[in-house]
């Protein structure tokens, strides 16, 4: 046996302008989409959005989420990314830095400020 994927679900308020953040600026592919629901795929990672009640304040900090994504060429694909990243408004996007705990990252802040963290181990790089 052996896990192979995991696949986040996403809340968002707005599921239109989430989708076009994960397709447009992020590179994902959409899969299916319904009334409340998205899955996109870029690759072999996935995520799953979801709709939330027009009510809830996905920015308040109590509710703040965020995912690891691992890759392979971290800086490759921060330079495919910037032209779109940059047009995000600031505080949204941290360049690519290399953590103590051996990683080199790159953070992006989605539409409802989930945190999605782009990461390659500093010995994998080419």
């Amino acid at each position: 046996m052996r896990l192979t994927q995991i696949t986040p679900f996403v809340p968002c308020t707005n599921l239109a302008a989430q989708t076009g953040f994960y397709r447009d600026v992020l590179g994902f592919t959409l899969g299916f989409e319904a009334d409340n629901y998205a899955f996109l795929r870029r690759d072999d990672v996935a995520v799953r959005l979801v709709e939330v009640s027009a009510g809830v304040d996905l920015k308040d900090p109590a509710r703040e989420g965020s995912f690891y994504i691992d890759v392979q060429g971290i800086d490759a694909l921060y330079a495919d990314m910037k032209p779109m990243l940059d047009r995000l408004p600031a505080g949204r996007v941290r360049a690519p830095f290399n953590q103590d705990y051996g990683q080199r990252e790159f953070h992006v802040a989605d539409e409802d400020c989930t945190l999605v963290f782009f990461g390659e181990g500093i010995n994998s790089n080419g």
